[in-house]
């Protein structure tokens, strides 16, 4: 008999299409993935050198679970420095990856009959680490219209004596929007006078277009400061996915001490290798290489936006940031899943089905690759998108 936690536990929709493309690759088929949330760029040579000198230099121990001093004053320094939010070190908790940092926040503070406002679109992982946790998902639907951005006043709708916490993410995965400082102050006066707790994902935020500008959420004021728990990481600007870099701040003190307990009884410590490669990462030494990989986004997402609304029965948002289109495709079909399974099959392309992301009628596209395979990869969504109409 297992466990009613993890029968109720989904697998990742977004890491189930990459694999199932990568297996179709393996097979010998002509496949185009545009699935995984994952930069194209190699790591800047400022951290993958000052990773090989931590080899040589022996940091290769166990550290403290929380991170090195070393690391967690840059992390604080950064957040200061680039955000306007002063923390102390020992109110930062380093994590494998931001998707730790969020399973810390959930697991510490969420149990069996609390409410978490989840604005949809989402990034999947949300509403099942709430479920995970006991307590149950609350969608917002955010319309498009108002580039999926939830308003003050279905914020102050979707409360009710049992919510726990909202989480707001921006940059967006997977629609790129952003809101703005003034968005952001709206939604605050709704909280104003309530104990609902904020997680602010802010793993994008330096992957932002044209004149959009990136607001931290605890900058807003003093009390969403004290309710806000701020997440990021590396995995995204600096493309570091795969060493693992994420991290979490809070003004609650022991609410942070009692994450580290959980989380050194679980993974302990990241890599220590990665502690000392992430601190360039975050003091400025990589920051010309951050945006020379911003630019390229930032063209990528100009161009894949003209070409998609080029074709006829589609139709997409440009976005602010982060490096995804979320593509509408109601007029064709409702039905997501369905669409892309067909695409992935018939004409070798792996997109997300939008309801992975609690929005059906869109697909999710990563233009985190080069120009050429982005091109290739719409004309054939062209060429399917044409059957299906004529059909």
């Amino acid at each position: 008999m297992y466990a009613k936690r993890i029968e109720a536990l989904s697998p990742s929709i977004t890491i189930a299409i990459s694999t199932l493309a990568r297996e179709l690759k393996a097979e010998g088929r002509d496949i185009l993935s545009f699935s995984a949330g994952e930069p194209d760029f190699d790591t800047p040579n400022v951290i993958k050198d000052a990773a090989i000198e931590a080899i040589k230099q022996g940091a290769t121990k166990y550290t403290a679970v929380a991170g090195i001093p070393e690391l967690l004053e840059a992390i604080a320094n950064k957040l200061y420095r680039e955000n306007g939010l002063r923390y102390e070190t020992n109110q930062i908790l380093v994590s494998n990856g931001a998707k730790q940092s969020l399973f810390n926040i959930t697991q510490a503070l969420l149990e069996e009959g609390d409410e978490v406002i989840i604005p949809a679109p989402y990034w999947v992982t949300y509403p099942e680490l709430v479920k995970y946790a006991g307590a149950t998902p609350v969608e917002i639907d955010a319309d498009e219209k108002n580039g999926f951005k939830i308003t003050a006043q279905e914020l102050e709708d979707a409360i009710t004596d049992k919510t726990k916490m909202l989480i707001l993410t921006s940059p967006s995965n997977p629609t790129g929007s952003i809101y703005t400082k003034e968005e952001l102050e709206r939604l605050a006066k709704v909280l104003e006078g309530t104990n609902i707790t904020v997680i602010s994902d802010e793993m994008y935020e330096k992957l932002v277009f044209g004149d959009a500008k990136f607001t931290s959420v605890a900058s807003i004021s003093e009390d969403m400061f004290n309710r806000t728990i701020t997440v990021n990481g590396l995995s995204k600007a600096t493309a570091m996915t795969g060493w693992r870099m994420g991290y979490l701040a809070s003004p609650d003190t022991e609410l942070v001490k009692k994450m580290t307990s959980l989380q050194s009884q679980s993974t302990s410590n990241i890599n220590s290798i990665t502690q000392v490669a992430s601190i360039p990462a975050l003091d400025g030494s990589a920051d010309e290489d951050i945006e020379k990989m911003r630019q390229a986004f930032e063209s990528r997402a100009l161009e894949a936006t003209k070409l998609f609304n080029q074709i006829e029965g589609i139709s997409v948002t440009r976005p602010r940031g982060a490096f995804y289109l979320f593509v509408n495709i109601k007029d064709i079909t409702e039905d997501s899943m369905t669409f892309c399974e067909a695409l992935l099959e018939n004409y070798g392309v792996a997109v997300v089905p939008g309801i992975g992301f609690g929005k059906d009628g869109y697909f999710r596209f990563s233009f985190a690759t080069d120009m050429v395979t982005i091109k290739e990869g719409i004309r054939r969504i062209e060429k399917f998108v044409k059957k299906l109409r004529n059909s």
